[in-house]
């Protein structure tokens, strides 16, 4: 295609469709009913090109990128050109017919009109807490089918001539066990959209087919930067493996996840052959999810000031037959697929350790460690309650210093839900505690970082605790001679005085007024030896409870000594 559009209107067109993005992604936060949404922010926007092809993401939650990038071709496959029109809207989650990556992810997606001209589409995703299923919050760690883990969406035209079609939403909150959160976290979405849709007009109305012309452009460019990076690269094959903890009640072995990259010049294959076969458990991915997971992990580690967009896909290579656990088939569970992806980000950015040392990290908490409660206020039982939250950990140790403390990291980038906030609109759960678990960084001349302790206390009888994890037997692994991190646990404490460890995925653990779940989440490894730790890192890391007098002395062999309220080197 022959162009006229020069790289200064490149830019600065990138810069304006990445801040309409933004401005969607705001609009959702502002208005939506649901504490996921709008104090987690646990969603993603974006623009895409007339062809379906998305050309600006706002940096959200890069996992949502698996539901955004194909479901316009699916729209495309289901309504022809000629039947979509000014004021449709679209919404699908299918992960195996509509482009989905799991069902609580919902998508809503608008063309953009200048009079019968496509200018372009607008998208958002937003992570709904309850869409049905065999439990609350519609992720069950024993689930063996996508048919126990909620309501399948088919993509459906969700607006006409502009005006909602009550009935779908109707439908959708049908199988909600909070049909009134469902309604106003789908209306933001569309509210969101509308917004796209002025700006993207807007944006029209200046720059005319140049604006088309560039995101056709900024595609070509974002292809052109990665097969750089890449060129810049040793050739040569690099390999890792990991190992997913287990896939819940129905499969307790160990899960391999493994990846062989090839570079040669400026080309790259990733070829999984070898990681485990799908399996009857929530942590199976759907290709869409594994791509994106691909597409974060060489961002991070080639060149992260690449334009998020199509276009990096066409510099890579993706070898993996269907039927693995990281390419499942229909009717395979998926609820809790971002483990799983978070284990394939581990294993790329474990190869490319030796190719890209100063972008290399070592092993991160890498687990999107949930929580679920849901119950009724016996004083309001006409209210069903669902609380999400997922609980940030460790991040790997770096060449450059030590690994975050308490972040999400990978392929979630959630906020954490604030304890005034839970407290006030959940009354079922007392937070007892919120810290960060000492010595749970692993050791190295870069410590990893610290992972959580958050334990809740029922307020009220039979309150349900649904529990979703991973790294809890694999540990977060060190680089270049650096200590693997802890891992992370789950604990209940019954009144009685009894405690009992929980699977890393439970589901349905009935808990009464008094009992206490305790959950802690992964650290981090860390990188380098640690007898080439500063000794005064480490006696700041001792002051600042991070680690403890007697593991400074078995993992770096410093002697430390406190003197009243007062931590010194022993002489």
């Amino acid at each position: 295609m022959n162009r006229k559009v020069d790289a200064v209107t490149v830019e600065i067109v990138g810069n304006l469709l990445l801040s309409i993005a933004e401005e969607m992604g705001i609009a959702i936060i502002k208005s939506a009913y649901s504490t996921n949404i709008k104090e987690r922010r646990d969603i993603s926007t974006a623009v895409f090109d007339p062809e379906g092809n998305m050309v600006a993401q706002a940096e959200h939650v890069p996992m949502h990128l698996g539901s955004l990038l194909s479901i316009i071709k699916e729209v495309y496959k289901k309504y022809p050109i000629e039947e979509i029109k000014a004021g449709d809207m679209f919404i699908g989650n299918d992960p195996y017919n509509g482009g989905g990556t799991h069902l609580p992810d919902i998508t809503i997606v608008a063309p953009v009109f200048e009079k019968q001209k496509l200018v372009g589409w607008v998208a958002n995703l937003a992570h709904h807490s309850d869409v049905g299923g065999k439990v609350p919050g519609s992720t069950s760690g024993d689930a063996v089918s996508i048919y126990q883990e909620g309501i399948k969406i088919p993509i459906s035209r969700v607006c006409q001539n502009d005006r909602v079609n009550e009935e779908v939403l109707d439908f959708i909150m049908a199988n909600s066990r909070i049909p009134k959160e469902r309604y106003g976290d789908l209306n933001a979405q569309i509210a969101a959209n509308r917004v796209g849709m002025r700006r993207l007009l807007e944006a029209y109305e200046v720059y005319g087919d140049l604006l088309i012309d560039s995101m056709y452009e900024l595609q070509d460019y974002a292809e052109r930067r990665l097969r750089a990076g890449i060129a810049k690269l040793s050739d040569g094959d690099y390999e890792f493996a990991d190992y997913m903890d287990d896939a819940g009640a129905a499969s307790p072995d160990p899960i391999k996840i493994c990846v062989k990259i090839s570079i040669r010049g400026d080309a790259m294959d990733l070829d999984f052959a070898g990681t485990h076969e799908q399996v009857e458990g929530p942590i199976n991915v759907t290709y869409n999810g594994l791509l994106a997971t691909v597409f974060y992990a060489l961002k991070s580690l080639i060149d992260p000031g690449i334009p998020s967009n199509a276009g990096i896909y066409r510099a890579f290579n993706i070898i993996v037959k269907p039927g693995l656990i990281i390419n499942a088939q229909n009717p395979a569970p998926v609820g809790a697929r971002i483990d799983t992806c978070m284990r394939v980000a581990d294993v790329i950015f474990g190869a490319m350790a030796p190719a890209v040392p100063d972008r290399a990290i070592a092993g991160c908490n890498s687990s999107c460690t949930t929580a679920v409660f849901s119950g009724t206020n016996p004083n309001e039982k006409d209210h069903f309650y669902i609380y999400l939250e997922t609980i940030a950990g460790g991040a790997g140790a770096t060449k450059q210093g030590d690994g975050l403390n308490g972040v999400q990291v990978h392929m979630t980038n959630t906020s954490n839900l604030p304890i005034e906030a839970l407290e006030m609109e959940f009354p079922l759960v007392l937070v007892r505690q919120y810290s960060l678990i000492p010595d749970s960084g692993g050791a190295g001349e870069y410590r990893g970082g610290q992972g959580i302790c958050r334990e809740f206390e029922a307020r009220f009888d039979n309150i349900n605790f649904t529990g979703l994890g991973d790294r809890q037997l694999f540990a977060p692994w060190g680089l270049n001679g650096g200590e693997n991190g802890s891992g992370g646990a789950y604990y209940l404490k019954r009144t009685d005085g009894t405690t009992e460890r929980l699977p890393s995925k439970c589901s349905e653990i009935v808990i009464n007024a008094g009992d206490r779940i305790t959950i802690k989440t992964p650290g981090a490894g860390g990188y380098g030896e640690a007898k080439n730790r500063k000794p005064e890192a480490i006696l700041t890391d001792v002051i600042e409870n991070k680690v403890s007098i007697e593991r400074a002395f078995q993992l770096y062999g410093l002697k430390i000594e406190k003197i009243g309220n007062e931590y010194r080197i022993a002489e």
